[in-house]
C-alpha cells in the first residue's frame, strides 16, 4: 500500500496516513482557471491555517472551482485534534441546513413531472395542514391564537415565508412542550412525517406570506416530496441526485465503514474550542457527536439531515451553476433553475441587499449586501459553521465545510469571501 506524509506549514510532520485516491485525483485535476491567480488564491491557505493555530477552529476543506475546474482545494487542520488525526479532503462533515438545497430540487423534479405546482396549498398532500393557526404576541406577554389568512403553500415553504420557525415565537412554550423544537432530528425515533403531522396543530410565528421566517419550512417541503413520490426522501434524494451525480459519500446516515472519516464537532466556549459531548445540546437542541453513526436512523430531515464531503456537494453545485445538467445527464431544466435563484420575496424581506429564492439566499444588490460578491450569487449554510455559495456571472463554485457549534465570534465566512473574490482578475 502507498502512503502519504501530512506537513503542517511549520514543516513538522503530522501523520502518516494511507494514501487516499480521490484526495489525489482532485489534487491532479486542480489547474488554475483563466482570470485566477495562484498567489492570491494561496491566501486562503496562510488565514485558514491561522484560525487552526490560534484554537479557533479544530480544521476543515476549503474547495473553490471556476467554469467546473477545481483552482483550489485544500484540507487544514484536524478531523480529531485529540486524536492528533489529520483534516483529509475527504473527510465526512454534518452539513445540516445545505440538505435544504437538495430537498428544494427534489421538489423543483417533481413540478417538472407534473405532479405539483408551487402554488399549491400543503393540505392539498398534507391535509393536517390545510387550516392553521397563528400565535399573536399580547402587551402583557402572552399570545392569543388566530386563524392563518390563507393556506400555507408550497413556496412558502420554499421561501421560507410560511410564518413556520423551529419552534421560536410568542407560542413558544407550547412547542417547546410538544416535544417539537429546534432543527435536529438524527436523535428521534420516529419518521420526521409524524413530527410534522403533528406540528400542524401548534400555532405558528407569523401569517403565511407576511415575514421570512426559518424554520421547518423545507422539513415539511421533504415529507411532500415522499407523499408525492411515493418514496422516502433517502430513497428519492438518493436515486434521483445522490447517485447519478457520483456524490459517493453523501447520505443521511453513516456506514459503519466510514466512521473514521467522520469529522469531529467542537464548538467556542469560554475557554477556547472544546470538544462536543456526545450527548451536548444548544438552547436544548442535541447535536452530539454519535447520532448520525449510532442513532434510530428513522428520521430523513429534509432541512437539516444529510452528511456529505467538500467534492461532493461541489457537484451538485455545478450541476445547478450548469444551470441543471452535469456531465451530460439532465436534473432540471434551466428555466426551473432560474426560477430557484430569482428573488422570490414579495411582501418579506430578508436581509440588506439579500432576497430569497426557491433554497437559498439571493443577492440583490451588491452595495446593500456589504460584502464581495456579484449581484445574483446564491447560497447558504449548516448549522454546525459550513458554508457554500454560486456564483454564476464568475462562473464559481464555493464550498467550506467545518463542524463548530457554537461558532462564537469567529470572521471566517467574512474572510472567505474577501480571499476567493481578491483572487479573481
Amino acid at each position: 500500500m502507498k502512503f502519504l506524509i501530512r506537513i503542517v506549514a511549520s514543516g513538522a510532520l503530522l501523520a502518516v496516513a494511507p494514501l487516499n485516491l480521490v484526495a489525489v485525483a482532485q489534487a491532479q485535476a486542480t489547474q488554475v482557471a483563466p482570470g485566477v491567480s495562484p498567489e492570491r488564491l494561496a491566501r486562503l491557505t496562510q488565514v485558514f491555517q491561522d484560525y487552526v493555530d490560534q484554537g479557533r477552529l479544530a480544521g476543515g476543506v476549503l474547495q473553490v472551482q471556476q467554469d467546473g475546474r477545481t483552482v483550489y482545494a485544500k484540507a487544514f487542520g484536524w478531523r480529531d485534534r485529540e486524536a492528533r488525526d489529520p483534516m483529509r479532503q475527504d473527510t465526512i462533515f454534518r452539513i445540516a441546513s445545505q440538505t435544504k438545497a437538495l430537498t428544494s430540487v427534489a421538489a423543483m423534479m417533481l413540478m417538472e413531472e407534473g405532479k405539483l405546482v408551487l402554488s399549491d396549498p400543503v393540505g392539498k398532500y398534507l391535509p393536517e395542514w390545510a387550516r392553521t393557526t397563528v400565535a399573536v404576541a399580547k402587551p402583557d406577554g402572552g399570545y392569543a391564537v388566530v386563524p392563518a389568512k390563507r393556506p400555507i403553500t408550497i413556496r412558502d415553504l420554499m421561501t421560507h415565508t410560511a410564518g413556520i420557525s423551529y419552534g421560536n415565537g410568542p407560542a413558544e412554550k407550547a412547542w417547546r412542550d410538544a416535544g417539537i423544537f429546534g432543527w435536529y432530528f438524527a436523535n428521534r425515533s420516529e419518521p420526521v412525517s409524524a413530527v410534522v403531522a403533528r406540528m400542524a396543530a401548534l400555532p405558528m410565528a407569523a401569517q403565511p406570506g407576511e415575514k421570512f421566517v426559518y424554520g421547518y419550512n423545507t422539513d415539511i417541503l421533504g415529507v411532500i416530496v415522499e407523499k408525492v413520490s411515493g418514496r422516502t426522501l433517502d430513497q428519492f434524494l438518493t436515486e434521483r441526485l445522490i447517485t447519478p451525480l457520483k456524490m459517493i459519500d453523501t447520505s443521511f446516515y453513516l456506514p459503519e465503514q466510514k466512521a473514521g472519516r467522520l469529522a469531529t464537532v467542537y464548538g467556542a466556549g469560554a475557554s477556547g474550542l472544546q470538544r462536543a459531548a456526545d450527548a451536548a445540546q444548544s438552547d436544548g437542541v442535541p447535536y452530539g457527536q454519535g447520532h448520525y453513526l449510532r442513532g434510530p436512523r428513522v428520521a430523513f430531515s429534509g432541512g437539516a439531515g444529510l452528511l456529505s464531503t467538500a467534492a461532493d456537494y461541489s457537484r451538485f453545485l455545478e450541476m445547478l451553476r450548469r444551470g441543471g445538467e452535469l456531465d451530460g445527464r439532465r436534473y432540471l431544466s434551466r428555466n426551473s433553475v432560474d426560477l430557484m435563484i430569482a428573488d422570490q420575496l414579495v411582501d418579506a424581506t430578508y436581509q440588506p441587499g439579500m432576497g430569497f429564492g426557491l433554497g437559498f439566499a439571493v443577492r440583490t444588490d451588491l452595495g446593500k449586501a456589504g460584502e464581495p460578491g456579484a449581484v445574483g450569487d446564491y447560497g447558504w449554510g449548516g448549522a454546525y459553521h459550513s458554508k457554500y455559495w454560486v456564483d454564476p456571472k464568475l462562473r464559481l463554485t464555493v464550498v467550506y465545510m467545518t463542524q463548530l457549534l457554537p461558532a462564537g465570534d469567529i470572521d471566517d465566512h467574512g474572510k472567505l469571501r474577501a480571499l476567493v473574490y481578491q483572487a479573481l482578475n
